[in-house]
This record gives structure tokens, C-alpha cells and sequence, in this order.
């Protein structure tokens, strides 16, 4: 089969499954009584994912080069880093929230690279003398891959947003750094120690207090029971309607995959800045030019440095880092894209207006 054609058939192909992987995410959180969409939306983005790697692997095997030199690979190498790191987040998170949140981006990417950009920008041509290095491969795969990560965990954490209504709440998730919350209200008492009323709550989980006595109800005194109960409002001050625990345990693991993801993207991001440097020194003879792609790196690094600098060393959680977060994701799309469509630089190959 002619490469060509086929790349234009997997565009397309991918395009129309990550529509359809969108629906049955949406539908499935809709419906959630339908458990067979879960497993449905995961295998879309898996189908998805594979197409989009064999897209690649034919344009590299038609083209001779890593398929990183123009917006349109760019635009496919992130959506198959997205998808990737969807998957990773789906696994360990077990939450199909996760694909309502990523699939329409991922969907929104094809579209923009197979249905907007003009036939030239997606033709393959002949690599330009600065792009002809192997650091073609090391810099820009890692950069790409870094923003696919950050993206994914700033999504999240727009969903833990969504999901909390704003609201801050107490997490007691392991993605707390050493400043936070993590006391989980329990207190520890000996099996034979009475206990003539219940402490007072140390602090106010989501509308909530945890306490627990020392008799299981047998007499045996052997097993802690745990006494959920409202904490009381104070008299005149209005407060939002707690959380449900359905949506409390949904807040957690969103916070806690939005960290991690985070996590991952940053040193990412981080390598690739360095390769950037090291190979613009090769081909530019600076290290450093203040090109607007490199301010804009930097910003984005700097951006997601607070967030996990607020996270681990000052023990933000909820939804001020979140916010920071889904601050993040309008910065990475500046960098990478709005940077090589709103002014010219060293690293324009993709501008076209």
C-alpha cells in the first residue's frame, strides 16, 4: 500500500475513533450504569493510540527522518503522547471521568491537524540544515511528550474542580505534601481504655467528623467502630451543601492522578529544556537566545515548578493548586502552539499566518 495513502487514511480513521471514544465517555458519564462503555472508551483509545503510531512509524519509514519537523506530525505526536498518558491515568485511577476530560481534546487535535491545516503543511519535505541532527529526535520527542503529560494532569485537574464545585475541601489522598492535611480524624486508643464521650473533631473534613469509640457493640472492645456526623454550622454564615462521599472519593483520585501526572511531566519538561539548550548551541552557537518558544518554555516550567513547590514544600492541596494547574494548561498551549502561530522565531517552522 502506498504510505501516502495510507497516512491519509489514518488520520481519519483516527479522527472519526476518538469522536466515538468521546461519546461513549460522555455517555458512559451519563449512564454509569452501563459498565460495558468503560471498557469500550478504553479500547477506543487504545484503537486510537495504535493508529496513530502506525501514522507515524509510516511517515518516518516514507519521509527518512523522525516525524517531528512540521505542525502537523507535532499535532500527532502530542495526540498520541495524550492518549498514552490517558491510558496510564485510566489504569491507576479507575475513573472514566478521566476520558471525559482527555478525548475531546485529543479528538479537538486530529481535527485541527486533519481538517484545518492547509495540504502543503501535512506534506512531508525535506528536513531544513538546523533540523538535520539527532537532536531532532531527543529534544522535541521529550518536549512533546512533557506537554502531553502537563496537559493531562492540568485536565484533571479542571475536572477536580468540576467535580468539587470550587469548593475547598480536605483531602487525606497521598499526593498531600509535608505542610498538608493528612490527619484522617482517626484517633488510636487501647482495648482496654474507656472512653466516656467522643474527642472533640480536630478539624472539619468536607462537612464532616471522624471519630470512632473502642466497643464494637459486643463488649469485646477489641474493634473500633466509626461514627460518621455532621459537624454543626455556626449560626448566620451560609456554606455550600456538602459533598457527597461518592464525589469526595472522585475529588481524591482526581487530585491525587493530576498530581502524579504533573509529576511525570515536569522532570520531562525539565530534560527537554537542557537538550533544547545544548542543541541550540550546536546550531545557533548560544545556549540561550530568549527566541519567544524558549521564554515561553521557561514560563511553562516555571508555572508548574509553583504548583509542585506549593504541593510538596508549602502543602497545598485542593483547589488552589488545582487552579494553578488548569492555569498551566492555557500556558503550555501558548508555548506550543500559540507561540508558532501568533509570531515568528527560531522555532516558527509551524507558522502560517
Amino acid at each position: 500500500m502506498n504510505l501516502v495513502v495510507l497516512q491519509n487514511w489514518l488520520d481519519n480513521a483516527s479522527f472519526a475513533i476518538l469522536f466515538l471514544t468521546m461519546l461513549v465517555y460522555w455517555g458512559g458519564a451519563a449512564f454509569p450504569n452501563l459498565p460495558y462503555l468503560a471498557a469500550l472508551g478504553t479500547a477506543g483509545m487504545a484503537i486510537a493510540n495504535l493508529g496513530i503510531a502506525t501514522l507515524l512509524g509510516a511517515r518516518w519509514i516514507e519521509a527518512g527522518y523522525f516525524p517531528l519537523s512540521n505542525l502537523y506530525e507535532s499535532l500527532f505526536f502530542l495526540t498520541w503522547g495524550i492518549t498514552a498518558v490517558h491510558l496510564i491515568a485510566e489504569n491507576s485511577s479507575r475513573s472514566r471521568l478521566v476520558g471525559v476530560a482527555t478525548a475531546p481534546v485529543a479528538m479537538a487535535i486530529t481535527a485541527f491537524a486533519t481538517m484545518t491545516l492547509p495540504s502543503q503543511m501535512q506534506a512531508s519535505e525535506p528536513l531544513v540544515p538546523a533540523l538535520k541532527s539527532n537532536w531532532l529526535m531527543m529534544h522535541v520527542s521529550v518536549m512533546m511528550l512533557s506537554y502531553s503529560a502537563l496537559m493531562v494532569g492540568s485536565l484533571l485537574a479542571i475536572a477536580f474542580l468540576i467535580v468539587t464545585r470550587g469548593q475547598n475541601i480536605q483531602l487525606q489522598g497521598s499526593s498531600v505534601g509535608t505542610g498538608g492535611y493528612r490527619s484522617n480524624g482517626y484517633r488510636l486508643h487501647k482495648a482496654t481504655e474507656l472512653i466516656s464521650q467522643p474527642p472533640d473533631p480536630a478539624v472539619e473534613n468536607n462537612g464532616f467528623s471522624r471519630f470512632e469509640t473502642s466497643s464494637n457493640g459486643n463488649g469485646n472492645g477489641n474493634t473500633a467502630v466509626l461514627n460518621l456526623v455532621t459537624t454543626p454550622e455556626s449560626p448566620g454564615v451560609a456554606s455550600a451543601e456538602p459533598l457527597s462521599p461518592q464525589r469526595l472519593s472522585l475529588a481524591e483520585t482526581l487530585d491525587n492522578i493530576s498530581y502524579r501526572i504533573i509529576g511525570l511531566g515536569f522532570p520531562l519538561l525539565t530534560i527537554g529544556i537542557i537538550a533544547g539548550g545544548v542543541w541550540a548551541n550546536e546550531a545557533w552557537g548560544s545556549y540561550w537566545s530568549w527566541d519567544p518558544k524558549e521564554t515561553w518554555a521557561l514560563i511553562t516550567w516555571l508555572v508548574f515548578a509553583a504548583y509542585l513547590h506549593a504541593r510538596i514544600t508549602r502543602g497545598w492541596q485542593g483547589r488552589r493548586p488545582a487552579i494553578l494547574a488548569s492555569t498551566g494548561l492555557l500556558v503550555v498551549w501558548v508555548c506550543y502552539l500559540g507561540v508558532n502561530l501568533l509570531g515568528k522565531g527560531l522555532h516558527s517552522y509551524g507558522w502560517f499566518f
